[in-house]
């Protein structure tokens, strides 16, 4: 179930010279060049090799069939968690080859292990380039990592439950995250509730019982068929438990108010505003009754519920179909969308009335975005998925700024030789995954990034992601 990254991170050349420490007085050293995905070719006899010192822990992990989506589930193992190993709960859907092999997965993987490393070592590294993979994870390390971050591969428990169709994307209720509602590409919305195989997790001892469980049959508690197409739009409120919207590729959103903790109405009479079939929508952070979607049809609509079922606000977001939105919730007034032509956008609110709401812009991918999420610890920095294979970090708040670069080459005694056109917001790439699809932040463990992609999921942990939590923060 875990298995190892062969490809992602530094280009790394075939030595053909002395090896290190031979004949170094008398070969120049020379300045290390950044190597740009989707800018710089590999030449023969070149590969690219994963950094471990890049990463403070960096797994892989297959369930199976590939899962276009999946989320985080809250737990109750400590609301702001650094210490390793880690523990995550995740729950996933299936694309199988034949729709009723589908499945939705509720997961447990433990004993996450890794390293805190510092940001600017003290001594250069002598050259343990061991690397921190799935099958073999931190393997090399283990005298290292049993005083401070465990040691072996993370364990992976599941439990399955039967889905008709192939699930386009599934999200679990963060007031009641056992809770959750499928999108499947036969029509159908469905509300689940997987308390039982989420506590039998819980219960359960640490042994792998990685993707030969059977599915079993489980009745929603919920199955909406009101939707004329499938769709992939789908969000809980983050300020009322239960309360739920649903975009479909028809143009059509549904709103679902709770009837009690297991029952839902569903108001037939859906939010129309979009030409073109409505690919994400976000609810407020702060306001019970807004919500923003966004659609192929290249725009952003703001909405409230208690105005009728035309948009509040609706404007022109990117040149191309808008694929995913995320809106912030430590800074409500800032939403990010990510576009099919690769572009991705900020905007805030607060300047709507004026017109140009946009107060960054990033032309970074070549390929369409496929995942865009804020960080749930730090205002200004957000991630983003991109079909180039390309999961990038950026921080808004980073500037360029030749005199901090200065210094960082005095402690590093390194030269970098950086594109100028490289954004100085850019703050990490991950590559390693095959046709990206989706990403989250992991609220209770800061720092930490799951993603899904055709050929498995990867948890990572960037070294030079630093959340300053204010004492005795929850």
């Amino acid at each position: 179930m875990v298995r190892s990254i062969k490809n992602p991170k530094k280009a790394k050349r075939k030595n053909k010279g002395s090896k290190k420490g031979e004949g170094s007085s008398s070969v120049p050293s020379l300045p290390t060049k950044v190597w740009q995905p989707g800018v710089d070719k590999l030449e023969e006899g070149e590969e690219l090799q994963c950094d471990p010192s890049a990463y403070n822990s960096l797994h892989a992990f297959h369930v199976g069939w590939p899962c276009l989506s999946f989320d985080i589930v809250r737990d109750s193992l400590g609301l702001v968690r650094s210490e390793f190993p880690h523990t995550a709960y995740f729950v996933a859907g299936t694309q199988a080859e034949k729709a009723s092999w589908n499945s939705i997965g509720i997961f447990k993987l433990s004993n996450i292990s890794g390293k805190k490393r510092e940001l600017v070592p003290t001594t250069k590294s002598t050259g343990d380039d061991s690397d921190m993979d799935g099958d073999g994870s931190d393997s090399d390390e283990d005298s290292e990592n049993e005083e401070d971050g465990g040691s072996g591969t993370p364990i992976l428990q599941m439990r399955k439950v039967a889905h008709e169709g192939c699930v386009n994307r599934i999200r679990a209720m963060t007031q009641n995250p056992h809770i959750c509602a499928s999108w499947a590409d036969t029509g159908h919305v469905q509300v689940w509730d997987f308390s039982s195989h989420l506590n039998a997790l819980a219960e359960s001892e640490t042994d792998a019982n990685q993707g030969s469980t059977p599915a079993i049959n489980q009745a929603p508690l919920v199955k909406f068929g009101g939707h004329k197409d499938e769709g992939y739009a789908i969000d809980w409120s983050p300020v009322v438990p239960g309360k739920l919207v649903t975009g479909d590729c028809k143009n059509c959103i549904y709103l679902w108010e709770p009837t009690s903790d297991a029952t839902w109405k569903v108001d037939t009479n859906p939010f129309i505003g979009h030409t073109a079939s409505v690919e994400d929508l976000q609810w407020s952070p702060t306001e019970v009754h807004v919500f923003a979607s966004c659609s192929v049809d290249g725009n952003i609509a703001i909405w409230d519920t208690r105005l009728g079922r035309s948009p509040a606000a609706s404007f022109k977001a990117h040149n191309a179909d808008v694929n995913v939105l995320s809106w912030n919730r430590l800074a409500s007034c800032m939403l990010a969308s990510g576009s099919d032509d690769g572009t991705f956008s900020i905007r805030d609110l607060r300047l709507l009335k004026d017109g140009d709401s946009v107060v960054a812009h990033f032309e970074y991918h070549k390929h369409p975005i496929t995942s865009i999420e804020w960080s749930p610890h730090e205002a200004s920095t957000l991630a983003v998925s991109s079909s180039d294979n390309q999961l990038t970090i950026w921080d808004l708040s980073l500037e360029k700024d030749e005199e901090e670069e200065a210094e960082f080459r005095a402690q590093t005694k390194e030269q970098v030789n950086a594109p100028e056109d490289l954004p100085p917001q850019l703050l990490f790439v991950h590559q390693g995954q095959k046709d990206l699809k989706e990403l989250h932040w992991h609220s209770q463990i800061p720092g930490m990034i799951i993603s899904t992609a055709a050929d498995g999921f990867n948890v990572l942990m960037p070294s030079n992601i630093q959340n300053v939590l204010p004492s005795g923060n929850a």
